[in-house]
């Protein structure tokens, strides 16, 4: 999705800016690559910069309530030094590497809801304008698709993603939010969770595999929230068999026992796990918080794993209006 606009700060006759991202899904810690595409205007200018802004919109939580906000959560120098005459097209091409922990917005080619975007802004003459906005698309890395497609096979359904404000607690969190994908219960859980939510916050190294449970309440027992923690490498994805180590995640979730150093993380690594009550992991959280469905998309386990559907034209047509309206909306908002 690309838009042009009239560089606002000069007015009529003033350079066009439109940047094109190379076809395809770009993928966390890996590189985005394109093409700023720059027309002149009615006289000469001097571009003295082209960066590249990586933006969220993101949930918050507050003492009234929830918002949401568009956050920039990277910035590339991408061009500039440079003069454009008058009418002249120039290209400048550009790659840079994404963060680690960029929100995947996508699986298997459908879109989770999460909205992700690259604004270009142009700096001339001492004016800046923010002129070019495009949607950016995230595939899972190997990891993250093995262990979604594993929960898929165990029975677990999509419910919602979305992107949270805040930090979680105890881990290597490097982004100012990150995020959620919510999942309705296998089964064979159904008694004991009404949900789990899933965060990777992946670097370099590996991967650490958040793992959040809202717990039914018992006869004696009110429900609370239980967390795991997991630190995978990348490497050996297709060497593990992901169905029987997920189910031990979950069910070490849902029992909420502290297992350090477990044979859950393969033999590589550390492992973690522990468990807090009322949503106590987040530094942000108030007790009882739950990020409720809305983008009417669907996960189920399927032949091929962990597929994606839509639920229904109208709500399709609603992922893809609230997708054009960030878009299409004010892009001074950081």
């Amino acid at each position: 999705m690309v838009f042009k606009r009239l560089l606002g700060s000069l007015g009529v006759g003033g350079p066009t800016v439109d940047t094109v991202l190379d076809p395809g899904a770009a993928r966390p810690g890996g590189a985005l690559t394109g093409q700023v595409h720059l027309k002149g205007g009615d006289a000469d200018f001097g571009i003295e910069h082209i960066t590249l802004e990586l933006v969220a919109r993101v949930e918050a939580e507050h003492d009234d309530g929830e918002s949401e906000g568009v956050v920039v959560f990277d910035r590339f120098a991408v061009g500039g030094g440079f003069r454009l005459a008058a009418g002249e097209q120039r290209s400048v091409p550009f790659s840079v590497v994404l963060p680690w922990e960029t929100p995947i917005t996508e699986l298997y080619g459908q879109g989770l809801g999460i909205v992700l975007g690259v604004r270009t802004e142009l700096a001339v003459a001492g004016a800046r304008d923010k002129g070019d906005l495009d949607q950016l698309s995230i595939a899972p890395l190997p990891v993250q698709e093995a262990v979604l497609e594993a929960l898929g096979r165990l029975g677990f359904g999509f419910r919602s993603a979305d992107l949270e404000y805040g930090h979680i607690g105890g881990t290597g969190q490097q982004l100012p939010f990150y995020q959620e994908i919510e999942l309705t219960p296998a089964p064979q859980y159904a008694q004991q969770v009404n949900e789990i939510e899933v965060t990777f916050l992946a670097n370099p190294g590996g991967m650490e595999v958040v793992l959040e449970a809202d717990k039914r309440g018992g006869l004696f027992s009110s429900g609370h929230d239980a967390l795991t923690r997991f630190a995978v490498p990348h490497e050996g994805v297709e060497y593990q068999d992901w169905n029987t180590v997920v189910d031990g995640w979950i069910r070490q979730l849902v029992e909420h026992r502290a297992s350090y150093g477990s044979h859950a993380a393969y033999g590589h690594g550390d492992a973690y796990a522990h468990g807090h009550g009322h949503g106590g992991h987040y530094d942000h959280h108030r007790d009882g918080h739950r990020s409720g469905p809305g983008m009417g998309t669907a996960i189920a386990a399927g032949a091929a794993g962990l597929a994606v559907g839509v639920v229904g034209g109208m709500v399709a047509a609603e992922v893809v209006d609230e997708v054009g309206d960030f878009f299409e909306g004010d892009e001074g908002e950081d």
